[in-house]
């Protein structure tokens, strides 16, 4: 077994065809406009809509009006939600639909406390602190920040890249890896060969289920 791969932040149909084709578990839809990478609700559908078997498709909010959420979930068929900003668990259970939450990892942060306020997620999605945006920054944070035993199935995300990512994998043992910008040619733009290596990355990469919790 290896990691699942999240590759967030697809804008065109044939794009995420091209990346489950070449080893997505998971592709991630952006619903918050200030990103470069933001799809409408209609794109959105046909994306989704083209996804094969088995390729999960995912949501990005960034403290969305309820209101956007919803009209999102009655057209797109969304497998997962993803709150990437300072959601409350309330806010995010009140869709009744399975979500990650995602922290900006900090020194100051209790990751373990944070895991127990979100105990009904299906995951926690570790991303860089930025003060500049809520994700998709590039940076990286330092992995010993991450406590042993997080009581969730961790997402690792900030930075990662084919150089990277198997260093990474074999360092935290996540149950997933989320890449948006370390496998683009520009801001928004994904690169197949980049996702390629990306990809051969996490697979070479020495990976125990049993430590991420599978």
């Amino acid at each position: 077994m290896t990691p699942r791969i999240k590759i967030c932040g697809l804008r065109d149909v044939a794009t995420a065809q091209r990346l489950a084709a070449l080893g997505a578990d998971a592709i991630g839809l952006v619903f918050y406009e200030p990103s470069p990478r933001n799809v409408s609700i209609n794109l959105a559908h046909e994306i989704a809509a083209a996804m094969p078997p088995f390729v999960s498709t995912v949501g990005l909010f960034v403290d969305a009006d309820p209101s956007l959420v919803e009209g999102v979930l009655r057209t797109v068929p969304l497998d997962l939600l993803q709150f990437h900003g300072d959601e409350s668990p309330e806010y995010c259970r009140s869709f009744g639909r399975p979500y990650i939450k995602a922290v900006r990892v900090k020194p100051d942060l209790d990751l373990l406390e944070f895991a127990d306020r979100y105990a009904d997620a299906r995951g926690l999605l570790c991303d860089a602190y930025s003060a500049a945006a809520p994700g998709g920054t590039g940076e990286r944070f330092d992995w010993s920040l991450l406590p042993v035993g997080l009581p969730l199935p961790m997402i690792l995300s900030g930075g990662l890249n084919a150089a990277n990512v198997t260093e990474a994998v074999e360092r935290v043992q996540p149950w997933a890896v989320d890449v948006s910008s370390g496998v683009e040619s520009s801001k928004g733009v994904k690169d197949a060969l980049l996702v390629k290596q990306f990809v051969a990355a996490v697979r070479a990469a020495r990976f125990d289920p049993a430590s991420a919790g599978l």
